[in-house]
């Protein structure tokens, strides 16, 4: 065969080749959804991330509105004082609706209610913060519940009269102002009352209004060693300034919310409000499926509405 021939040959060898390879490349890319632009950098890149999973919301819809709840039935809540009035309002319909069932309700803070909930002390904790990652992975379920405003409260017989800005609280309760006159009051030291480290108002406070930073450590600032809030309010007297849920103290007489930026408590546009949640450990009992799911009923909801 000829130099000529041979060169020929192997032309038209090396063509079907590349066809064949070519051939094959195209029928595995649309076979599979391959899609070559990823080794390249061009084509589809929007891939699953494993880092961004998005976790499932639940809540209480999860649950019917119970028919009927067998009588001796008991639901134990243990948590945040922010929501005794809650509590209270759905344990009073809840018993009522189905008689010979019991609500037990305490009001430790919310740390204590989460713990109750995972030694297994407690069905329902009253929590006034979201769920941390670390106690979601323990098998908690968050059901929000309302929304709620955390008030910033001085004695009736203070004598400031004014409202304050969102700056003049953080300044106020990081100690960098310590007297009235700094706030445009009248001369004389700021007694701060603020609430301990495991209470959920703290750990909403800290976050909504300190921007995470942590409370000052002033000698004005006096931290109580119990999450109750009536003590609290005893403390303010003239010269005080403390916080607490709006639902514990808009009906007080002998103390006063201040304005924030010109806002009250009760306006939609408040500066300082949060979600209130009840959470369960999965799997939910039937006493969880059915307080739960009582408060998302209409007469749950009715009872809610009974404290606002």
């Amino acid at each position: 065969m000829s130099q000529k021939n041979e060169t020929t040959v192997l032309v038209l060898a090396l063509l079907i080749t590349l066809g064949v390879v070519g051939v094959g490349v195209w029928w595995l890319t649309r076979k599979s959804g391959f899609n070559l632009g990823i080794l390249t950098g061009g084509g589809n890149n929007n891939l699953p991330n494993p880092s961004q999973t998005v976790q499932p919301t639940e809540t209480s819809s999860t649950f019917p509105p119970p028919q009927t709840v067998p009588s001796g039935t008991t639901v134990s809540i243990e948590g945040s004082t922010s929501m005794v009035q809650i509590n209270q309002a759905l344990k009073n319909s809840f018993e009522q609706q189905f008689p010979g069932t019991m609500v037990n309700g305490q009001a430790g803070g919310t740390d204590l209610g989460i713990q109750s909930v995972l030694a297994g002390n407690a069905d329902i904790a009253a929590i006034s913060r979201p769920l941390t990652s670390q106690e979601q992975s323990q098998g908690l379920v968050a059901v929000p519940v309302m929304r709620d405003a955390i008030a910033i409260v001085v004695g009736d017989q203070n004598p400031f009269r004014t409202g304050l800005t969102q700056a003049e609280v953080v300044g106020i309760f990081q100690g960098q102002i310590t007297d009235w006159s700094g706030v445009g009051g009248q001369p004389g030291m700021i007694r701060v009352i603020n609430r301990p480290a495991f209470s959920g108002t703290h750990q909403a406070f800290r976050e909504l209004v300190l921007g995470g930073q942590n409370f000052g450590a002033t000698p004005n600032i006096v931290t109580m060693q119990q999450d109750v809030t009536t003590p609290i309010l005893r403390e303010l007297g003239t010269d005080g300034i403390s916080y607490a849920t709006y639902a514990q103290v808009k009906n007080q007489r002998t103390v006063r919310t201040v304005a924030v930026d010109g806002l009250t408590a009760e306006a939609p546009n408040y500066p300082y409000q949060r979600q209130l949640y009840y959470v369960y450990k999965q799997p939910a009992s039937p006493q969880v499926q059915a307080f739960l799911g009582y408060v998302n009923s209409p007469q749950g909801q009715q009872a809610i509405q009974t404290i606002e």
